[in-house]
């Protein structure tokens, strides 16, 4: 009884840091259950025409997040890339509009965001549909925090 109070106390105690945002993590919700990743940003211009080029892997665990200023059209391709990925296209508040799933090293096709993409995550390839990442999840970071949030920090 006393092991289970102690794990208790400790999970408890754990909830406010697992709650937390941080601008190098995404965090993903659904009717599938939930998933993190260690992100790194692309923000700028050059960030996100540079984005996962040239890079021989990338952690299981770990992605790119691409920010826009605004919600807008969004198009991506793989020219340069080296690594197959899954592409998740939010809105502007953290809900997951559209996936592409394995994107082609390499492969000049562009890849279409639609309207109003605000953020786009890429991670390994077929990630999204082994964890069920679809249209109608929720991400939650700090860039989201400007607007109204579907899954708020």
């Amino acid at each position: 009884m006393r092991a289970l109070a102690a794990l208790l106390i400790l999970l408890i105690g754990a909830m406010p840091a697992l709650a937390e945002c941080r601008a190098d993590r995404v965090e993903l919700r659904g009717d599938w259950g939930q998933a993190q990743f260690t992100v790194e940003l692309a923000d700028t211009p050059q960030a996100r025409g540079l984005g996962l080029m040239f890079r021989e892997s990338l952690p299981r665990t770990a992605g790119m997040l691409f920010v826009y200023e605004r919600p807008q059209h969004a198009s991506f391709w793989m020219k340069n890339t080296l690594i197959p990925l899954d592409m998740i296209f939010t809105d502007r508040t953290g809900r997951v509009t559209r996936v592409h799933s394995g994107a082609i090293p390499g492969d000049l096709t562009p890849i279409d965001g639609g309207e109003g993409v605000f953020a786009v995550l890429e991670i390994n390839a077929e990630l999204a549909k082994r964890l069920g990442i679809a249209p109608g999840t929720v991400m939650r970071h700090p860039v989201f925090a400007g607007g109204p949030a579907a899954w708020p920090c």
